[in-house]
């Protein structure tokens, strides 16, 4: 009933056909996001990385799509499967390349098959296995998929689950000041505590969306980007150009929060805003002032959350220390297909076992809420 067929580029797909696929909720799989990847820099098969989009046609009309890379590594996913990778060579099986269904260099949950209906997606995943069973790879890998897109795979399909930390508004806190009112007096008094050092060291911040960016602030959110990066030793992946065009594309779903200081830009955070939803990514400063990354990162998202009337604040991956912030365990998923059935079937007690050390992990979190004892529940 369907054409399947891998593409090389979102070039090969117009935007309105593409964007007609998903409810525009999430900025992340939009085609100016994905397709502003490859066409500015991001994206490079050294890096290990070739896009190989999965598209369903029916006659010339698009009827689903899957973001779609073949990866020769396992970097920039935030699903980590390096041990597979390893267990494979220990047999003298090549693991890589793979396929990945993902956003690169994005550990944020959202839609990953794009179609209006379970017949179209059940359809995208047939094609997938069909795709490496042709091409001779060892697996493929569906990452920070959507809740509701569990009920579209198969059992043969290996689930995985991890713990990230997000702020959601239960619907009553409507300023800053509501939203402390119902911490425990000890973590209130440390949020304000370190919001004060930022204030008495007479940093100011902005918020700026794409619209209202310079090439003055996107230089400079973009050098702490590369500075950030620099000090952990690892090498950028976003270019100027991709901070440029999202300024361009998507002018009110780019927010950045700069922090001015003695007349210079000295720190700044980068997101993207989705329907309800204020999504951190990236943070840089040249200045390591007290409470700066805190005010930076967490504090200014939150507040523009309330102030915007959004109700969620996802600000990446890892890090326990924002639970004493306000930002509480909340499960994000993966899944995993394997060619080889004896692999297939070890991976699956893997799996199991992973997921319950998770689960227990994520119950120990749980207790260290820093909300009042009668809003835990």
């Amino acid at each position: 009933m369907y054409d399947a067929r891998f593409l090389p580029s979102l070039t090969d797909v117009r935007a309105r056909d593409w964007d007609a696929l998903h409810d525009g909720r999430n900025p992340f799989v939009a085609h100016a996001f994905l397709h502003g990847l490859e066409s500015q820099g991001c994206l490079r098969r050294d890096w290990g990385w070739t896009p190989h989009h999965l598209t369903l046609w029916e006659g010339d009309t698009l009827v689903a799509a899957a973001p779609g890379y073949l990866k020769d590594n396992s970097h920039g996913e935030f699903v980590f499967d390096h041990a597979w990778a390893h267990a494979y060579a220990r047999y003298g099986l090549d693991y890589y390349p793979k396929w990945l269904c993902a956003v690169p260099y994005s550990p944020i949950t959202g839609p990953r098959l794009l179609a209006q209906d379970a017949a179209h997606r059940k359809a995208l995943l047939t094609a997938v296995r069909d795709e490496v069973l042709r091409l001779g790879l060892s697996s493929a890998h569906v990452n920070f998929h959507a809740e509701d897109e569990d009920d579209a795979f198969a059992s043969d399909w290996l689930p995985r689950i991890d713990v990230q930390y997000h702020w959601r508004n239960p619907g009553h806190w409507r300023d800053f000041d509501g939203f402390l009112a119902d911490f425990d007096h000890k973590h209130r008094k440390n949020i304000r505590q370190e919001r004060a050092k930022v204030q008495r060291a007479g940093v100011v911040i902005r918020t700026v969306h794409g619209d209202e960016a310079t090439a003055a602030d996107l230089e400079a959110m973009f050098g702490f980007y590369l500075r950030t990066f620099q000090d952990y030793g690892n090498s950028p992946a976003l270019t100027l150009p991709f901070l440029q065009h999202l300024a361009q594309t998507m002018p009110r779903q780019l927010v950045m929060f700069l922090a001015d200081h003695d007349g210079r830009t000295i720190a700044g955070a980068l997101c993207l805003r989705g329907h309800d939803t204020l999504y951190g990514r990236y943070w840089g400063a040249e200045a390591p002032l007290p409470g700066l990354h805190f005010e930076t990162c967490y504090y200014q998202g939150i507040a523009y959350c309330l102030r915007e009337g959004l109700a969620r604040f996802e600000p990446g991956a890892q890090g326990e220390h924002k639970i004493a912030r306000g930002f509480l365990p909340a499960w994000v998923r993966s899944r995993h297909w394997i060619a080889d059935p004896e692999f297939a079937g070890a991976l699956a007690h893997w799996c199991d076992e992973e997921s319950q050390a998770v689960r227990r992990y994520a119950r120990t979190l749980q207790s260290h809420s820093p909300f009042k004892q009668q809003d835990r529940a």
